[in-house]
């Protein structure tokens, strides 16, 4: 019998942590707990409509709380109380970072492993382009931009069918989009150390920011720059694949990620690339980056090896997307401590 899995959320994108779960042989996914009960029934798994009830029926190793930022910090701290000690929660990581902080701080107290479901630094992509850099394939990396074009921000329904919150987040773009390629960008290049944050609103029908440039100053004079506009696509067949499309440039080359999930590398002084990655045949989301990171978890779990993104770590993401934000406000360059 492998580790007890609850879910906390039956919503859109829960369909694919649970995908996800029931593929990994060392889990048993044993419930999903929604407020929606008939949402939490659909999933064909033991329902409930309180992660109270779940919690004292159940008694799972671990929670994986699929929910809004709203409802994170109660989540977890319910889970603590009753005693689970792995618990993975999405992102956004709560709803301000003095709460990220109080509730990670928490869970460190009761020795409690948190882990912050940050997947797009597991779409086979982003790992493809990490390897080639680390080989030395594009000799110093001088700069990376990602132009980040889903094209689903257009019109008064934008986001309704999937994730209606979305319109009303006072904090939009960089908070719940933006934050995945901050996290991307440390994984490649390390903590930036300075930011120039130029953020805009496309769409008036949502309130948040839905466009913006972003650019960071990473060590070893690498720039990476966030070019994002939800509102504008990109050459793909599923818009959702990669979200847009990167460009990797280097002393000796460059790598570029299409919007097919394809990575190719062309030399320095050459015209002719080589693929380095083929493009994506997985049908679910991002190059099934969910399950990439599930598996990830149940291993550090099970036998104590490293975690990426633990919460912890995550706090300086969400430091860094504060420093964004004030960059915008005040229109000028911060530094990041």
């Amino acid at each position: 019998m492998g580790l007890r899995i609850a879910t906390l959320g039956a919503g859109y994108f829960s369909q694919f942590h649970r995908d996800s779960w029931a593929r990994i042989d060392s889990v048993d996914l044993v419930a999903a707990a929604d407020r929606n009960i008939e949402a939490a029934r659909a999933t064909g798994i033991t329902a409930y409509e309180t992660l109270d009830e779940l919690l004292r029926r159940e008694k799972p190793d671990v929670l994986d709380i699929i929910l809004p930022p709203v409802a994170h910090a109660e989540a977890i701290q319910k889970a603590l109380n009753f005693g689970v000690t792995r618990i993975i929660c999405q992102k956004p990581f709560c709803t301000s970072l003095n709460e990220a902080r109080a509730i990670t701080a928490e869970a460190k107290a009761k020795n409690a492993t948190l882990l912050v479901h940050e997947n797009f630094r597991f779409q086979p992509w982003f790992r493809a382009i990490k390897a080639a850099i680390m080989e030395g394939k594009v000799g110093a990396v001088l700069q990376m931009t990602f132009r980040l074009r889903p094209g689903d921000g257009q019109g008064p329904r934008a986001y309704l069918d999937r994730q209606p919150y979305f319109q009303k987040m006072k904090r939009f773009m960089v908070h719940e989009t933006g934050v995945h390629y901050i996290d991307v960008f440390r994984y490649l290049f390390g903590s930036p150390n300075a930011v120039y944050a130029d953020l805009r609103q496309v769409n008036p029908v949502i309130v948040g920011e839905d466009a913006g440039f972003v650019v960071f100053d990473h060590p070893n004079s690498v720039r990476a720059v966030l070019d994002a506009n939800r509102n504008l696509d990109h050459a793909a067949e599923n818009l959702r694949c990669t979200m847009g499309e990167a460009l990797v440039e280097g002393t000796q080359g460059s790598l570029t990620l299409m919007g097919d999930g394809s990575v190719h590398l062309r030399a320095f002084g050459k015209a002719e690339t080589i693929e380095l990655l083929g493009a994506n045949t997985h049908q679910g989301f991002g190059g099934d980056c969910v399950h990439a990171f599930q598996t990830h978890a149940v291993l550090g779990f099970l036998s104590q090896e490293p975690l990426e993104t633990l919460a912890e770590d995550y706090l300086k993401v969400l430091e860094i997307e504060e420093d964004v934000y004030k960059s915008d406000l005040e229109g000028r360059k911060l530094p990041i401590t």
